[in-house]
């Protein structure tokens, strides 16, 4: 009975496979109505702050609810606001609903802002883009000009007229 499980989960692999594949897909990390953090936080995945977080935010997603509260910093590829920050956001995508109370700088490269959300700061669009190529324009050879019957080169036209 127990040899028939072990040979389907390591005969062919599936099994392993399977599990490897859920640790990837791992759930949001939620700080609850009742927690409060004094601390920064990590995340590889999601985190949804429905407490009280006073330490700065590094993820891939977060997600402020309503009676959430981020006092600090927040680095993320997306962030979708219901309740307030304080502090800077630097991401991606940057999502204020109607109950957002925000108050700091927006560094983004995509803001929505609905009617009725409180924003008190800076906003600034950031891409990705390559910077352009630089072009190197061309010099001319400088102007040679004639004073006291020496000739002169070399000289801006400014620096042969003030003399």
């Amino acid at each position: 009975m127990f040899s028939k499980s072990n040979k389907a989960s390591n005969g062919n692999g599936h099994a392993q496979e399977q599990r490897a594949d859920l640790s990837v897909k791992a759930v949001p990390s939620i700080i609850s109505a009742d927690l409060s953090i004094e601390g920064n936080l990590n995340s590889g995945g999601e985190i949804q702050v429905d407490g009280v977080v006073n330490g700065d935010i590094k993820c891939k997603a977060l997600i402020v609810g309503v009676k959430g509260s981020v006092v600090g910093e927040v680095v993320a590829q997306t962030v979708r606001m219901h309740g307030a920050i304080k502090g800077m956001i630097r991401a991606k995508s940057v999502f204020l609903a109607s109950t957002a109370r925000m108050s700091g700088d927006v560094e983004h490269e995509s803001l929505a802002i609905e009617p009725g959300a409180y924003m008190e700061g800076h906003c600034k669009r950031i891409t990705e883009a390559a910077p352009a190529p630089v072009v190197e324009v061309p010099r001319q050879p400088p102007e040679r000009a004639m004073i006291g019957g020496a000739r002169v080169g070399g000289m801006p036209k400014a620096a042969i007229a003030a003399t």
